[in-house]
């Protein structure tokens, strides 16, 4: 809770756009549950009151909406919503390896691609830059780009990440995100800026490529030079093999791991819910930790971010387990009782679900914007207190 307590919401307002400004640096432990919107808003609001449409708010507001999009949509996401600038077919099925290697002479995308890999975090609005390029300038079609961003982010969440490249691509809002070389020079460090570049160019040069369908990117002076490229990082379908023990497979843990739960009720971690039982378990309850190997086979993760998970589940329990849905049920099939707290990203588990917390109301009738959503979740609410 220390990084909730450094949050200052005054700060974060005038400054969330620069690439040093005071970001809450939360997303990771929101993302895989170390913390919810509802403690950090109480948290910030025992300190000072805050309007319901501040700024930080707002980005609480985006979060949830996402998974309201996800709820309504479900694998929908993962399709382009309406059309883009371009038929989906128009753009590249594939991210190119220069972008991938940090070496497209764009500083801004190199830079970028360059913090990601070392940081497993990179600040919205690179995230932004770094998506308009690959969709707009390269023309590669924003899945491809969503998919690999994911797997390297610490606070990759399906619903955020792929509805956010929708949104920039322009297939889940209303027109693309573009940005130039002088925005760049506005809010990031100098080693940033990228004049002389294929972005110096004006909004109505940008809006023009981003409609044009080409066979190739044109160069500027800088990409004409050499640049030194940045290894990527390997994914993972699994966690490196010190993190979860090799005896932990299905065939082992149906068996040596069976009087473990036999008669006991089992509260599952997993890695959207890295948190403290609730306290109405049964005493003689048992923890453990699942990674579900469905999700994990369709999306990998960086080493970076398998450690950064499961140090946080091994402060919960040393029982972790990577397994799929019938082998989870094998396992557990002489427990009392099983439950977890639903998340999205999770198959459907033979277990009790608690409801994922959320902070603002439900909005059941689907909504195709967020000003439409952030209309009637916020309806009749004044300040930010009373979501709470």
């Amino acid at each position: 809770m220390q990084r909730v307590s450094r949050v200052r919401p005054a700060d974060y307002a005038r400054t969330r756009n620069d690439l040093g400004g005071a970001a809450t640096g939360l997303s990771p432990y929101l993302t895989h549950g170390l913390v919810t919107l509802q403690e950090v808003l109480s948290d910030v609001l025992s300190r000072d009151p805050l309007p319901i449409d501040h700024k930080l708010v707002y980005e609480f507001g985006w979060r949830e909406f996402y998974r309201h999009v996800w709820a309504h949509r479900g694998a929908g996401i993962f399709q382009s919503i309406h059309p883009g600038p371009l038929p989906d077919e128009a753009y590249a099925p594939q991210l190119p390896l220069d972008i991938r290697q940090g070496r497209t002479g764009v500083p801004v995308i190199d830079e970028a691609v360059r913090m990601l890999y070392a940081t497993g975090t990179l600040h919205n609005h690179a995230r932004l830059w770094l998506a308009s390029y690959v969709v707009h300038v390269r023309q590669v079609h924003w899945r491809a780009g969503a998919d690999w961003l994911v797997s390297y982010l610490l606070d990759g969440d399906l619903a955020s990440n792929h509805l956010s490249w929708q949104w920039v691509a322009g297939t889940g809002s209303h027109k693309p995100y573009l940005f130039n070389a002088e925005n760049v020079a506005r809010f990031a460090p100098l080693r940033w800026h990228s004049f002389e570049t294929v972005i110096d160019r004006s909004y109505e040069e940008l809006e023009q490529m981003a409609r044009t369908a080409r066979r190739q990117l044109p160069k500027g002076p800088v990409e004409a030079g050499r640049v030194d490229s940045v290894v990527e990082p390997m994914r993972l379908h699994r966690p490196p093999a010190d993190l979860v023990p090799a005896h932990a497979t299905p065939a082992t843990i149906a068996t040596t791991n069976n009087l473990l739960v036999r008669g006991r009720t089992v509260w599952i971690v997993h890695p959207w819910a890295l948190r403290p039982p609730p306290a109405d378990l049964p005493e003689g309850y048992v923890t453990i930790g699942v990674y579900p190997s469905e999700y994990h086979r369709d999306w990998p993760w960086s080493e970076a971010r398998w450690r950064w998970v499961d140090a946080a589940m091994a402060e919960l329990t040393p029982h972790r387990w990577i397994l799929d849905t019938e082998s989870l049920g094998a396992a557990l099939v002489d427990a009392s009782g099983v439950r977890t707290v639903a998340d999205p990203h999770l198959p459907e588990w033979p277990a009790d679900l608690d409801p994922a917390p959320v902070l603002f109301p439900l909005v059941e009738r689907s909504c195709a914007s967020f000003s439409q959503w952030w209309s009637r979740a916020t309806r009749g609410i004044e300040q930010a207190g009373g979501l709470l």
